[in-house]
């Protein structure tokens, strides 16, 4: 066999083409409407109803814009539905640029310890490379908002608004990778040169003063104290002023974050069942909690989703956020998209060889407000709450068929009161340390 593409591989494949009308057929829709038109599923569209045996009510759909901040936008929706459940409001949003704010300076710190933690890593290694390539990106961890939100509070969003860059973080993301790389190289030369700790650490604290007063300009000066003022839907007023943002939550949002496990399913060979696992160097706030995972089976991540929404309170989850959706019409369905008629080609890998692959892992952070569950108590769609505004799926709400939950969901936090005694007992045992280019 040839090791190249030959004229006569060409002649063959051309043959090929050509002797197969369906496969003409098909070039002349995708040409004409792209692939995903082309190729979605009219039946899958009508299989999946925006009605729900159990649905929780929310305030109005949230929009992240041209920013990652999904993660935040869907636990600032996790904790808005408990202020508007218990003060009867028709609406209320909790500010994300301030927890963006906040998150972006722990994470310049959290990257220039990990600098100093890492000189002796010759330039080009793999664990240097890793912290090089997204030193302060948008994504983050239930966890991550959680040590946020302990130590900074939250705020109502009128007393931090949204800004241009706080909508489109891309053009500030960029400028302070390229000042952050450049302090990592600055440390490790000054180390080179023989630099103490001391030094070192006396240099990373006139970089935060920089990178704080560049966030100050690009997404305005954090509130020390706010004011809460809400009308209800008897119209009466609320208001109480000069909280601190601590204060703040710990009135209003009331809840304990310590309180909430995230629970993973990834079925892949090195990681099995029934243990608990972090990630190395995945983290922002330095004196926080690590980052925890009980991965579990799929089915046991269900259970524990719809325990907590029978008990009227909403889902943060993490899912793959690309494959088989249709953001017209909100539906993610693993038949939406018919390629094995119109391209003639299937997809026979796993979930764990997905994940090994490189093929799938956590993309995006929504939020379940509802489920739908036969007589016998299973569940044959789910309520997605997104952050993409009310232009995106059904005036901003998706449905997940379960399908799409067994193959393409990776995560749910719960309140550890939904965990078994079997599942409460792995928070007991050893923390496996995983890769920093974990999937997870």
């Amino acid at each position: 066999m040839s090791n190249h593409i030959t004229p006569e591989h060409l002649e063959q494949y051309t043959k090929a083409f050509n002797s197969d009308r369906s496969s003409r057929v098909a070039c002349d829709a995708v040409t004409s409407n792209g692939l995903l038109k082309s190729c979605k599923n009219p039946a899958a569209v009508r299989k999946n109803h925006h009605e729900f045996s159990l649905t929780l009510k929310q305030g109005s759909i949230t929009n992240q814009k041209q920013s990652g901040r999904c993660w935040l936008f869907a636990a600032t929706n996790v904790m808005r539905f408990r202020i508007i459940e218990k003060y009867h409001l028709e609406n209320f949003e909790l500010s994300q640029s301030y927890l963006l704010f906040w998150d972006k300076l722990e994470k310049s710190n959290w990257f220039l310890e990990n600098i100093l933690d890492t000189l002796e890593e010759p330039v080009g290694s793999r664990i240097l490379c890793h912290l090089l390539t997204d030193p302060l990106g948008d994504g983050g961890q239930w966890d991550m908002m959680a040590n946020i939100v302990a130590k900074y509070g939250v705020v109502p969003k009128y007393s931090m608004p949204e800004s241009a860059v706080s909508s489109s973080t891309r053009e500030m993301n960029r400028v302070m990778t390229e000042l952050l790389r450049n302090d990592a190289c600055i440390l490790r030369q000054s180390a080179k040169d023989g630099s103490s700790r001391q030094d070192l650490e006396e240099k990373k604290a006139q970089m935060l003063e920089e990178i704080y007063r560049m966030l100050c300009i690009c997404l305005g000066e954090p509130p020390k104290t706010v004011d809460m003022q809400a009308r209800d839907k008897d119209n009466n007023f609320i208001q109480e002023t000069g909280l601190t943002p601590i204060e703040f939550f710990k009135k209003y949002v009331d809840i304990n974050l310590n309180d909430y496990i995230s629970l993973i399913n990834a079925p892949t060979e090195d990681k099995p069942y029934y243990h608990k696992y972090t990630v190395n160097m995945l983290g922002n706030v330095r004196e926080g909690n690590p980052v925890c995972y009980l991965n579990l089976p799929i089915e046991e991540l269900k259970a524990a989703a719809i325990a907590q929404l029978k008990d009227g309170e909403p889902v943060w989850f993490g899912c793959d956020m690309g494959p088989y959706i249709n953001r017209e019409t909100g539906i993610m369905d693993l038949d939406i998209y018919d390629f094995q008629d119109v391209l003639q080609i299937d997809f026979p890998m796993t979930k764990a060889q997905r994940l090994d692959y490189g093929q799938s892992l956590m993309t995006h952070a929504m939020v379940f407000q509802g489920v739908n569950l036969t007589e016998n108590g299973t569940p044959t769609r789910w309520r997605v709450e997104n952050s993409w505004g009310e232009d995106s799926g059904k005036k901003g709400y998706y449905i997940m068929s379960d399908e799409w939950f067994t193959e393409y969901m990776y995560q749910v936090v719960v309140n550890k009161k939904y965990l078994t005694k079997e599942q409460l007992q792995i928070l007991d045992t050893e923390t496996i340390m995983l890769n920093p280019w974990d999937p997870m």
